[in-house]
């Protein structure tokens, strides 16, 4: 008998670890991003990576010296981005952007995107409202 529970108590264990583990993925806003150091990048969709827990597009930067840089953008999830009025098709590879952003904590080209502006004038928010990060401009 002595052998089962520990049998379930592993099982227990396992199921909690399992459904711990998505936990642990996600961040709040303050953890990767920096509140004070608000940036604007402007480039060309390069990727677009629609996936939880944040949907990521990166934009190719050209710098004052012509290089070009590749930012990561991260938004909101696809469930709050959908609810938003977002669709898989919004935002496309070669589309050009104007990000309003903050600046990722470690230094990285990452960043949190606030409000993206397309080419055509469009402006739209990518954030979660309750993520405890700065209202968009």
């Amino acid at each position: 008998m002595d052998c089962c529970i520990v049998a379930d108590v592993k099982s227990i264990l396992s199921l909690v670890l399992a459904l711990a583990a998505p936990l642990a993925a996600h961040h709040s806003f303050s953890a990767q991003f920096d509140a004070t150091k608000q940036v604007t990048i402007e480039g060309t969709v390069t990727k677009i990576a629609w996936a939880n827990p944040h949907v990521y597009f990166f934009v190719d930067v050209k710098g004052e010296d012509g290089t070009i840089a590749t930012w990561a953008c991260e938004t909101n999830g696809p469930n709050g981005l959908i609810r938003q009025g977002w669709k898989r098709e919004s935002m496309k590879v070669g589309d050009h952007v104007i990000v309003n952003a903050y600046l990722a904590r470690d230094g990285t080209k990452t960043v949190d995107a606030r409000a993206v502006t397309f080419a055509d004038g469009r402006k739209v928010f990518t954030g979660s409202a309750g993520d405890s990060a700065p209202k968009a401009n």
